[in-house]
């Protein structure tokens, strides 16, 4: 999937000149945690985040230090600690180095920037400037539609232990040696022995992420590989 079919191509702005206190309305209004800011031509200029916005004098919240520290960090920092807890307006506070996203970009390219860089939402660029805006909630979105258009036409039992089994097969954790899958009525049971007990868990999700599938019955062994003593046995 590519950025451009999960983004929202509703986009409010901002501009550097925008009072911020309106720019705060707005993100209250709109209930989003950003705004991306464009100068005069449209360009992304850069990002307004709650983060930007948490220590303001109005509030008490601003920086402050003992006087030795405040000599230590220097009148700089001091200043720009200033500038970001007083600004009045966009431009004055907002983050410039924007981590921005194509529009024609693969999905997964999205999703490790918006783990790498820790922030909720990436602007979407296009060959006419900002295009869009992905979110969180847009990648929530395309799963619910993924989900809803990926059911095969085939949910019989016989299917469904035929896709469980391909995906076992297809995964190197799994143990096809050593476990056994069976299927009635959509409820899957899965029999076997591991030695890890995480490789449980997966195989339950595993099965759970299979069309057809009503429940997942575990009825799997975990054995220490050492010493050979049950772990966790199945549940009566």
């Amino acid at each position: 999937m590519k950025v451009r079919e999960a983004m929202s191509t509703r986009v409010v702005t901002v501009t550097p000149d925008t009072p911020l206190a309106d720019a705060m309305r707005t993100m209250l209004r709109e209930r989003i945690s950003g705004l991306p800011v464009v100068d005069a031509q449209g360009a992304l200029a850069g990002v307004l985040t709650e983060g930007d916005l948490m220590r303001r004098a109005e509030t008490g919240t601003e920086p402050t230090h003992p006087a030795w520290l405040r000599f230590l960090l220097g009148p700089g920092r001091m200043a720009r600690e200033f500038t970001a807890s007083h600004a009045r307006h966009v431009g004055e506070v907002m983050t410039r180095e924007v981590v921005a996203i194509g529009a024609d970009a693969p999905l997964a390219d999205a999703v490790r920037l918006m783990e790498q860089h820790r922030v909720k939402r990436l602007p979407v660029l296009g060959e006419r400037g900002l295009e869009g805006i992905l979110s969180r909630a847009d990648l929530l979105r395309a799963f619910v539609a993924t989900a809803a258009d990926a059911a095969p036409d085939d949910l019989s039992d016989a299917a469904i232990a035929r896709r469980i089994v391909s995906e076992l097969d297809a995964k190197p954790w799994t143990p096809r040696e050593t476990m056994s899958v069976d299927v009635h009525d959509g409820v899957v049971t899965l029999r076997g022995v591991l030695v890890d007990d995480s490789v449980r868990a997966a195989l339950v999700v595993l099965a759970e992420n299979t069309a057809g599938v009503v429940r997942v019955e575990d009825q799997l062994t975990t054995v220490e590989p050492m010493m050979g003593m049950v772990v966790r046995a199945p549940e009566p």
